[in-house]
């Protein structure tokens, strides 16, 4: 810590304590015992039980995880393939040009993601490009929301490299393909697995967008939730976002491992 005095960093460890428990670790405990239990006692839940986990994990709570997963999954490569290429091109570009494509490839955060599920659902509802009723659309629209993050933390990586390892590349003759696939790139493979999991981290719980566009047959397992909640089904709900939070978790430390050993290369 920055904080080299004891009592600084008692001070520092009672402020991180009140501000987090309150904030972050009670209502995300009050959703684990919630998942356990079948009733309200008071101000906390009671009556333990596991059989809103059963349900969790089969059946349609079963088909709207995949769904969640596949979804997550397509979109984060299509954004790390869009967003690296971006982030390459934009560093080659000087000035205004640099500026301009930072500006369009930033533009999703800076608009509610409703609206730009709206506008997705407007643009791609007729022909040539007829992709609404489709799983197509839901991944499409979670690739516009998640390039973004994406762009900004491969750019960050770039301008963080040390240019002597491609200058000594080009300098022996390598030509720019072999430069980019077998110096820049794995030099930025750290940066890429943190952005990879940055952007499948913020698909998987992506739902004011996905509540615009989703047809009945791919339902990813946020609408799931908030359908139950919206039902009256608390408990059952709960366990669902308990699921969501485990396999989101799951999927997190599998890239951080990634991340570490590319680290180490």
């Amino acid at each position: 810590m920055l904080v080299h005095s004891r009592t600084g960093r008692w001070a520092s460890w009672i402020v991180f304590a009140v501000l987090f428990v309150p904030l972050f670790a009670v209502p995300l405990l009050v959703i684990v015992a919630a998942s356990f239990s079948t009733h309200w006692s008071g101000a906390l839940p009671s009556g333990p039980t596991t059989e809103h986990y059963t349900a969790a994990v089969r059946g349609e709570s079963l088909q709207a995880l995949t769904t969640s997963l596949v979804t997550a999954a397509a979109a984060s490569l299509l954004a790390l393939t869009l967003g690296t290429w971006a982030a390459l091109a934009a560093a080659a570009l000087r000035g205004r040009g640099r500026r301009a494509l930072d500006a369009l490839f930033v533009l999703p955060l800076a608009v509610p993601s409703v609206v730009v599920g709206l506008a997705v659902l407007v643009a791609f509802s007729r022909p040539p490009l007829l992709l609404n009723g489709t799983r197509w659309i839901v991944i499409l629209a979670h690739t516009v929301l998640v390039t973004a993050f994406a762009h900004q933390s491969v750019s960050a990586a770039i301008r963080r490299l040390d240019p002597m390892y491609e200058q000594a590349a080009a300098g022996l003759g390598a030509r720019p393909s072999y430069v980019l696939f077998r110096v820049r790139l794995p030099l930025l493979l750290p940066s890429l697995s943190a952005a990879a999991g940055l952007c499948f981290a913020l698909s998987m719980g992506e739902l004011s967008a996905t509540m615009m566009l989703y047809p009945p047959d791919w339902t990813p397992l946020p609408v799931l939730v908030f359908t139950a909640t919206d039902r009256g089904s608390l408990f059952t709900g709960s366990a669902l976002a308990v699921v969501l939070m485990a396999t989101t978790l799951l999927v997190l430390l599998a890239v951080s491992r990634i991340r570490t050993k590319a680290s180490y290369r």
